[in-house]
């Protein structure tokens, strides 16, 4: 992946059903294009192309990955520009602000074929009916996960020393940070560094940290704190003015799995499974928390509890992810039909319209 190009999810299935981040990475731009139409009538393949010619161009990019098929885009940001493109249908139904100021509206839905679709109604509403069933269904198994996680995370916070819990935060936010500040208002962003899709879990998280010069790897358990050290440091660095990408756990938005604060060099994340990473270069550290807060010996003391509730957590996750296969597979149905009703041409028509609409505004 080259290093021009920032690829993450801004919106993620997870315990609390679908969870929308976009708005935050969608702020601050001069040109935001909504794009409309229903699956299967090009808006991934559209972005890709696009993405693309403005990558040949050398300009800097954000990829916004699709949660439920990762290898599809549901946006790009095309960042000298700040022109962004957004697939604007549900579950993330973008609402303009200064709608033709800024926001424009593109309608795939003039290259199908109408009467077409028409004719197949009935099954179009059927496998809708089914893909929204299926997600259901996932997002019950991520809830049932979440709460035997929380019995999982409950072992290891009763045998947790707080107060070296809180004397390893002060001491990575001294380290990290130093007496160093900025006098000017923090651009925050909020993402996912990863989702749970059908596929299982993805993550980019080597691509997000390629160029950052120091990676903190957190080691630790459920319960072991992680999240709430991540919480200090990305307030820590907003209260201090630099700006941050704060990346939520795509299980739990609660909860974080990565800070990164790129004027000051480093990215410090959550290198547990489902995103375990091992240092690989140098300015890579890992930051055991087990071996800091934990009491000596739980693992060995509650391996019988903790195997136990591995198993019905991974179970769960498991049984999540068949439900969110289930829907990609419908959903791929439901596009085939879309695809059989459009006129393509119409649809380049519309795609090079948009490049000669942004490279004039890049001419501007």
């Amino acid at each position: 992946m080259s290093e021009r190009i920032r690829h993450y999810f801004a919106g993620g299935n997870t315990a609390y059903g679908f969870h929308s981040l976009y708005e935050s990475n969608l702020e601050g731009l001069k040109k935001l294009f909504i794009l409309k139409g229903g699956p299967g009538t090009g808006k991934s393949t559209l972005m890709k192309h696009i993405a693309s010619v403005f990558e040949d161009q050398g300009y800097t990019l954000q990829l916004l990955h699709c949660s439920s098929d990762h290898e599809s885009l549901d946006g790009i940001i095309i960042n000298e520009l700040r022109v962004g493109m957004v697939d604007g249908t549900a579950p993330h139904i973008i609402e303009p602000k200064l709608p033709g100021a800024v926001e424009q509206y593109v309608n795939l839905g003039e290259a199908w074929d109408a009467e077409a679709l028409a004719g197949k109604k009935d099954e179009i509403e059927w496998l809708t009916e089914q893909i929204s069933l299926s997600f259901q269904n996932a997002y019950e198994s991520f809830a049932q996960a979440l709460k035997i996680h929380d019995e999982w995370e409950a072992i290891f916070i009763d045998r947790m020393d707080f107060g070296k819990a809180d004397a390893l935060k002060d001491e990575l936010i001294h380290m990290l940070f130093g007496d160093q500040r900025k006098e000017r208002i923090a651009d925050v962003r909020h993402r996912f560094l990863g989702a749970a899709t059908p596929s299982g879990a993805i993550d980019y998280v080597p691509n997000l940290t390629a160029d950052v010069e120091r990676r903190y790897f957190i080691k630790g358990r459920p319960g072991s704190g992680k999240s709430t050290m991540l919480k200090a440091i990305g307030a820590e660095a907003e209260q201090r003015g630099y700006d941050v990408e704060i990346y939520h756990c795509g299980f739990d938005p609660n909860s974080l799995d990565m800070v990164i604060v790129r004027d000051l060099g480093f990215a410090i994340f959550d290198s547990t499974s489902p995103h375990e990473y091992f240092p690989d270069r140098d300015g890579d550290e890992i930051v055991d928390v087990y071996e800091r807060c934990i009491e000596a010996g739980t693992d060995e003391d509650y391996r019988t509890d903790i195997e136990h509730v591995a198993k019905r957590y991974r179970r769960k996750m498991d049984e999540a992810t068949a439900h969110l296969a289930k829907a990609k597979k419908r959903h791929d149905e439901l596009e085939a039909l879309y695809v059989k009703a459009m006129d393509f041409t119409k649809v380049k028509e519309i795609e090079d319209s948009l490049v000669g609409i942004i490279q004039e505004m890049a001419m501007s």
